[in-house]
């Protein structure tokens, strides 16, 4: 008789005992142990992926935020059933959460297909959380929304308003320079991450709900929502609603996470000014569905357009600023022109649908600029080639001196990340402020696991001379929240054998953003004959995940996935 059932609910994906309907009785006898009735286990379910944690700050609303999806589900007629899943906090993860994004995303992938669900509801925020889980649902291909926890509300010092983590970097760098006492960076720490939510800047978390959004992966106008406001825990009840439409009319990520989307995704992403660590991630969320981000195409989509928004740490402003401006509705509806139009939401309504349904709303220009007055003509991120980065490289020109774009220097190498804690405030470290400072070894098979270590530090004795701002070049990436003259993401990395493994203090760097050019300006018979007196590599991680990631991630211009996930090529 289980054979007329549909797979719908707890009856899909039955665990194989050789007996279907003995299966189906077992699970219905263990599920009915949890207190549901016959009645409601004949319901459609929709999966909460729930991903708090005490490590991690940016998801203390996780509990209401799961309450209230659940209402949406119940009200719509399904079984909200909730999971947990691993949690990534970005500053409580050692050696860096970047590591650890692709072993959540596993997770979520996994538990989505192999648990019996119609639907899910993937609930992050923390810059890698969200990722992670756009990874692990493109994947496994079930009908999913993505809701985001929201982020935090600014907080208070001697009359500024603070926010993680601009404002964190600029107390530090002033503390760093002497212009402050210990006492006023201990009272600032306490006023930086005053409520529930993601830094409270576009930085990766800001970012990368941004591109949700952008992508049709959530639902319209809920990315900038702040996290302790009315309206996320009633975007998350929406949410709820949204999951169940999508069984009754099915929409799979595949269908909306396409080449169009992803270039849609790109075109926010510049607009915004928004994080670097947005590159590498939206990269490795469409190359899960074989769709390829071209860093080339990057600098054809920046050429034109224009930055639009002003938030931190490119602008004044924050992300409570940008809801109430009107949030990513007002940024898609400026960027129009420059949209695919027909792609389509988890909504089941196209871009165009929804913006044509959205004229005439309410628009604050002082923080999301129209396209006639642009904060910046081109887009906020650009990406580099050269004898230095063959492979590619990435600047944020919007946080950037625009007077060291084109500039030639001496280059000052730390060959490691304790290289440079080490030396970088030593009075006798051989440093102008007219050098470029270089960090190899910081790359994803390099041990480290790519940390945000690329905003290196002005050396003690050049920010005491007031210097704030110097070229900076390295295989590592820095965080959305972060600012300067800062080249990322070098590819190949200095630990695959990459030229930035070549460069030795002394040596010319010609940095060029107008030719999108990063060069080592040493003769090749002299790299050769560096190359040939490399030291062996550092010995890789013996056992475990680290082993797995050393062996098998890619390199930052294909997202720093894993290879055996990515999925086979699109148009």
């Amino acid at each position: 008789m289980a054979d007329d059932i549909p797979p719908i609910g707890i009856a899909r994906g039955l665990t194989n005992y050789g007996d279907r309907a003995f299966s189906l009785y077992l699970r219905r006898s263990f599920i009915k142990s949890m207190g549901y009735s016959g009645e409601i286990l004949e319901r459609p379910v929709v999966g909460i992926a729930s991903s708090g944690s005490g490590f991690n700050n940016c998801h203390r609303s996780m509990p209401e935020l799961v309450d209230a999806v659940k209402r949406g589900v119940l009200a719509a007629g399904g079984l909200p059933i909730e999971f947990p899943t691993i949690s990534l906090g970005e500053v409580f993860l050692n050696p860096t959460s970047l590591m650890f994004r692709n072993l959540m995303s596993m997770d979520v992938e996994e538990m989505v297909r192999a648990q019996p669900m119609d639907a899910v509801v993937l609930i992050g925020g923390c810059d890698k959380t969200v990722p992670a889980q756009l990874m692990g649902a493109a994947a496994a291909d079930v009908p999913a929304v993505q809701l985001v926890t929201g982020p935090m509300m600014t907080g208070r010092h001697e009359g500024e308003r603070l926010g993680a983590c601009t404002d964190c970097r600029r107390f530090w760098g002033s503390f760093r320079a002497g212009k402050i006492e210990r006492r006023t960076i201990d009272i600032v720490e306490g006023r930086l991450a005053t409520t529930a939510g993601t830094c409270a800047v576009m930085g990766t978390a800001s970012t990368m709900a941004c591109i949700a959004e952008a992508l049709g992966m959530s639902l319209p106008g809920t990315a900038a929502i702040p996290a302790v406001h009315a309206d996320r825990l009633r975007a998350a009840e929406a949410s709820g609603a949204a999951a169940m439409q999508l069984i009754r009319k099915p929409i799979r990520p595949s269908q909306v996470i396409t080449p169009k989307s992803v270039e849609n995704a790109l075109r926010v992403l510049l607009a915004l000014g928004g994080s670097t660590n947005a590159i590498i991630h939206l990269t490795a969320v469409a190359g899960r569905l074989g769709i390829e981000v071209s860093l080339r195409r990057l600098n054809e989509l920046s050429d034109s357009t224009p930055v639009l928004v002003d938030l931190k740490p490119t602008g004044d402003n924050y992300m409570e600023d940008f809801y109430a401006a009107g949030g990513m509705s007002a940024l898609l509806r400026e960027l129009k022109p420059l949209l695919h139009l027909d792609t389509l939401s988890v909504t089941g309504e196209t871009l165009g649908e929804r913006l044509a349904a959205e004229e005439g709303t309410w628009v604050d220009h002082r923080v999301v600029r129209p396209t006639s007055d642009p904060i910046e003509p081109v887009g906020g991120l650009v990406a580099l080639f050269g004898s230095l980065a063959p492979g590619g490289a990435i600047l944020k020109r919007s946080a950037a001196d625009k007077s060291l774009f084109e500039k030639e220097g001496r280059a000052v190498v730390f060959s490691s990340l304790e290289d440079l804690s080490e030396r970088v405030d030593d009075p006798d470290l051989d440093i102008l402020a007219d050098d470029i400072m270089v960090l190899q070894n910081a790359g994803p098979t390099s041990g480290t696991g790519m940390p945000e270590a690329g905003y290196l530090p002005i050396p003690k004795k050049l920010a005491q001379q007031g210097v704030k701002d110097m070229v900076r070049v390295s295989d590592a990436r820095m965080s959305g929240t972060a600012f300067g003259t800062i080249v990322l993401h070098v590819t190949p990395e200095s630990a695959a054998g990459g030229p930035l493994a070549l460069v030795r203090s002394g040596d010319r760097i010609r940095l060029s953003v107008q030719q999108r050019r990063i060069d080592l300006l040493v003769d090749d018979a002299e790299l050769s004959r560096r190359r040939a007196s490399l030291p062996a590599p550092p010995a890789r991680a013996v056992r475990g995940y680290a082993r797995l990631y050393q062996d098998r991630v890619s390199q930052a211009d294909t997202g720093c996935d894993f290879d055996f996930l990515r999925g086979v090529a699109r148009s």
